[in-house]
């Protein structure tokens, strides 16, 4: 049977499942089944590459059954040019297909994998977020967390009684910012938030195409965290903002950052390259961010890794590798460039 089956794409459809892909690398990004398709079979570079590898959750479940949906978190390598190395894609099929057969989905199905190579575990955050989403998209009620959470961020209990709220009702309640009156209650309460709540819930939030009132929010505190030298504040700005729909207000504020006394603070420069890497799309605030990374005191560590990290993603790479030969460039961005091909 394995050598019909040339795709993932292939194996969940050979085995009757309904099944959507997404990136769970960077932000936890749905992947259309054309562009997944295209990935595995290697015509076109893995979109958001992280440490070399393809961070996949695939979800699927058996159309005629009423159980809960399967998840698989795959990890799978990626070539110099992040196109997927096929060959450890297809090892993962024939250890899915000698384990299991076709009955991908069946109650024998449970535990099977849990020592396969090619299979990984997110952090708690990424855990978080992705369950929730996956409640919006099956219109499914949220955790018995959510409503905790809905009272701490309407201010009813108390923002200094964040000990009593769970994870994943921050996750929910990020993912629900349309329903009842959350959106306003998160307006009011972002000012009152403690460190403690502002981290993971702008860890869900980075995933979300927040609504412009939101980014306009971010944007504002995210500037006077900038100009008070507060990192962490300033980041978990950046982080929320993204994704967000507006993204001229993103844009915004990671060039703030950039010329702000934080523009060669590592937190900042790694929270751009890892989450606001799209805004890293346009040439010349990518020549400002990497000139700031060869400012960084650390620059033997931090711009080797923020330029393998970028050069692999296929949006990015052109304008990295222009900056290679661009005359106007720094003194010290030329030599921090020499020093990766010495």
């Amino acid at each position: 049977m394995s050598e019909h089956i040339a795709t993932l794409g292939q194996l969940l459809d050979s085995a009757g499942t309904q099944w959507r892909a997404f990136d769970i690398g960077r932000h936890i990004t749905k992947l259309d089944k054309k562009q997944f398709l295209a990935i595995e079979q290697a015509q076109t570079p893995y979109p958001y590459p992280l440490g070399g590898h393809a961070w996949l959750a695939i979800q699927f479940w058996d159309s005629k059954a009423s159980k809960e949906p399967y998840v698989w978190f795959l990890k799978f390598p990626l070539d110099e040019q992040s196109k997927l190395v096929s060959a450890s894609r297809d090892h993962f099929a024939d250890m899915v297909i000698q384990a299991l057969g076709t009955e991908i989905t069946g109650e024998q199905a449970d535990g099977k994998l849990d020592n396969n190579p090619y299979v990984f575990t997110p952090n708690a955050n990424k855990l978080a977020a992705f369950n929730a989403q996956l409640k919006v998209l099956l219109k499914q009620p949220a955790s018995q967390y959510y409503e905790h959470a809905q009272l701490y961020f309407s201010g009813q209990i108390g923002f200094d009684n964040w000990q009593s709220m769970a994870l994943q009702g921050i996750a929910d309640f990020a993912y629900r910012l349309n329903s009842a009156d959350n959106l306003k209650h998160l307006h009011a309460a972002w000012p009152n938030l403690p460190v403690e709540v502002l981290q993971p819930l702008s860890a869900m939030l980075e995933h979300i195409e927040i609504p412009p009132t939101l980014s306009e929010l971010m944007l504002s505190y995210g500037q006077t965290a900038l100009n008070n030298n507060d990192v962490v504040t300033a980041s978990a700005a950046l982080r929320a903002i993204s994704s967000g729909q507006a993204t001229g207000l993103s844009a915004q504020l990671v060039d703030c950052a950039l010329e702000s006394t934080l523009g060669q603070d590592s937190d900042i420069l790694l929270t751009i390259a890892g989450r606001c890497f799209k805004q890293l799309e346009e040439p010349q605030r990518l020549h400002v961010f990497m000139d700031n990374c060869a400012h960084h005191e650390k620059i033997a560590e931090l711009f080797p890794s923020i330029f393998a990290d970028l050069v692999a993603i296929p949006t990015i790479r052109p304008h990295l590798l222009g900056l290679l030969r661009k005359e106007n460039r720094s003194e010290t961005l030329a030599r921090a460039i020499g020093r990766l091909f010495s």
